[in-house]
């Protein structure tokens, strides 16, 4: 089985990928969206691609890809993600005064590197980070990622758990090109649509979940490409979009949705060890 990732090895999709699918082929893209060619192309199986973080918020080209595209998805995991300061072998943390990694992972730790006085460069990955500290094996630099990325690239750990928040955590949609779970429960589902152009038309359409049974449990928006100020809504709710009662609420829900698109049904979210 091949598993695509956006990132290189050691990236949080990467590790969560190998979680998820215990002895797949993990293969590399440059971009969210490289994963999402090679899916619908045949080229790999399924795409892991992180939509949402508890810290920074969604991630908009995912959802975007998620809308505009023709995939499914068939489960959602999300997985605690915790940053520790990895240096070449030998450097101390007195050492160091310069710190690189990707942008959000910077954020994240930005009490601890203020305290510390550090000198920031960002980078595309945290695994990247830690890869070009490997390789340039200054001792006064110092990549911020995973413990799992220090192992594969031979780095020390000088700091653990630099996270400002503990409980920073990372959720990843499973796509495929087929509308099967990869468990066999149907307990949750996601789903887009866009709304009437008419007063109360979103408030009508999240009535007509709750009548039906569903409860809600997230409802995000985004601008939609084709006409400016319009809008589409992710949402993500629980239960069996597929039962009767779930046919019956996709069938009222036209009355107020110009667009309606199930993106999957799918066992409940699973947390990742």
């Amino acid at each position: 089985m091949k598993v695509g990732y956006s990132g290189i090895k050691g990236a949080y999709a990467y590790i969560a990928g190998g979680k998820i699918f215990p002895g797949c082929e993990c293969v590399s893209y440059p971009s969210f969206g490289n994963v999402y060619k090679a899916v619908k192309n045949g080229d790999c199986d399924y795409g892991v691609l992180p939509v949402e973080n508890s810290f920074a918020g969604d991630v908009a080209q995912v959802m975007d890809l998620l809308y505009f595209g023709y995939l499914y998805i068939a489960g959602i995991y999300e997985m605690p993600i915790t940053h520790h300061l990895l240096a070449v072998k030998g450097a101390k943390l007195s050492d160091i005064n310069r710190v690189v990694s990707h942008p959000q992972a910077l954020d994240q730790c930005a009490g601890y590197i203020k305290e510390k006085g550090f000198e920031l460069s960002a980078a595309t990955n945290t695994a990247v980070s830690a890869r070009e500290v490997a390789e340039k094996g200054d001792i006064h630099t110092a990549a911020i990622a995973s413990k799992e990325t220090a192992e594969i690239y031979g780095l020390d750990i000088l700091d653990h758990n630099i996270n400002e928040k503990d409980d920073n955590m990372t959720r990843f949609v499973v796509i495929s090109r087929e509308d099967e779970p990869l468990l066999k429960e149907r307990q949750a589902f996601s789903m887009i649509f866009t709304v009437n152009n008419e007063a109360g038309a979103l408030a009508k359409a999240v009535t007509t979940i709750g009548m039906n049974g569903f409860n809600l449990k997230a409802i995000r928006s985004r601008p939609a490409r084709e006409l400016a100020w319009n809008y589409y809504f992710y949402i993500e709710g629980e239960g069996d979009i597929k039962s009767n009662a779930g046919n019956r609420m996709i069938a009222e829900l036209k009355w107020n949705c110009d667009v309606i698109r199930i993106l999957g049904n799918y066992h409940e979210v699973i947390t990742l060890d």
